[in-house]
């Protein structure tokens, strides 16, 4: 009885803990979008713009409190696992058409390509990195390295909403459709996460500081910014960059890679290809970014695998990224 209620309580508690974060989350946006100068260039289209964010946000911040394990449940008909992913084409409609941005190349991206994949993916898989794997993740790194969908946003302060498509993507084919264990996607914060998270970015940090400042990468401002804009950098970095990125590369790159590969060589490979997402990050090739960010890799790689807590790793990969560019960039 005591156990059951105790099981009880703590879905309570996530439950209570996502509705209420979330809500705190769409606030602080809302007031973010609303702000000059991102405010004044959205104009008439900020409701829109904020209606599809909320959207978008919804499946990356619940399914880590739970709500990809039942839906997970919840489908049995492999034809209406291909279908539900769909639903995520909607968020685009509820933007395009109000502002008159509809443009039926990028409505037949948002709604079939989760078809698409989902159908690439439900056939019963091994447990191991197989082909199909290779070619839906080859496929969401294309989409979004290639700048598929950025044409289906079009205003300054938008470029993080295709982003927010792809990883909602990823997430139901890989917790709902590909059923992978190990991912560790839970946002619901424990103490073991913030300890692991903070104590790789601490293990981090003689290397990003040293070799970036060896190299010139980095450069110290000396400057103390508003609290205001550290709770928003912080805020930012962990919904937009760290969760998104965290979630592909360790909660499912490494963790597919270490079916085939040992761990270490599974975590060096994440790494390199985590570095080589950021050649694009200039008007050039910038080995210095790519060289940084895989070091960094390693350490994001071993927060997550160290109890397999893509929170931890999500901890790690903000720190380094709101210290960079608070202090450094």
């Amino acid at each position: 009885m005591k156990a059951g209620s105790s099981g009880g309580n703590l879905k309570n508690s996530r439950i209570t803990w996502a509705l209420a974060s979330y809500a705190a989350i769409v606030l602080a946006f809302r007031v973010w979008l609303a702000r000059p100068p991102l405010g004044l260039s959205l104009g008439q289209n900020l409701i829109p713009a904020f209606a599809c964010f909320v959207l978008l946000l919804a499946p990356l911040w619940f399914f880590g409190f739970g709500a990809g394990e039942l839906l997970r449940e919840a489908i049995h008909s492999r034809w209406l696992r291909i279908l539900v992913p769909t639903l995520l084409g909607v968020p685009y409609v509820v933007f395009a058409i109000p502002t008159s941005n509809f443009h039926w190349q990028f409505a037949g991206t948002v709604f079939v390509l989760p078809l698409a994949l989902a159908a690439l993916l439900e056939p019963a898989l091994p447990a191991r990195l197989s082909w199909r794997d290779a070619l839906v993740l080859a496929a969401l790194v294309a989409v979004y390295m290639l700048r598929v969908l950025a044409g289906a946003w079009p205003y300054p302060g938008l470029g993080a909403l295709p982003k927010l498509y792809v990883a909602d993507l990823a997430l139901y084919l890989y917790l709902v459709v590909r059923r992978l264990q190990g991912m560790g996607y839970s946002l619901f914060p424990t103490l073991s996460a913030v300890l692991i998270g903070l104590r790789e970015w601490v293990f981090f940090l003689p290397f990003g500081l040293g070799l970036g400042a060896a190299l010139g990468f980095i450069h110290f401002h000396h400057h103390v910014p508003s609290a205001r804009g550290v709770i928003a950098g912080v805020l930012v970095t962990f919904l937009l960059v760290a969760i998104p990125e965290e979630m592909f590369f360790r909660g499912i790159l490494q963790n597919l890679l270490e079916t085939r590969l040992k761990p270490w060589i599974a975590l060096v490979t994440a790494s390199a290809l985590f570095g080589l997402s950021h050649f694009n990050k200039g008007a050039s090739f910038n080995w210095r970014y790519v060289l940084l960010a895989a070091i960094a890799g390693v350490f994001y790689g071993r927060a997550w695998r160290a109890h397999r807590q893509l929170l931890a790793s999500a901890i790690t990969h903000t720190a380094v990224d709101v210290v960079w560019s608070l202090w450094f960039r």
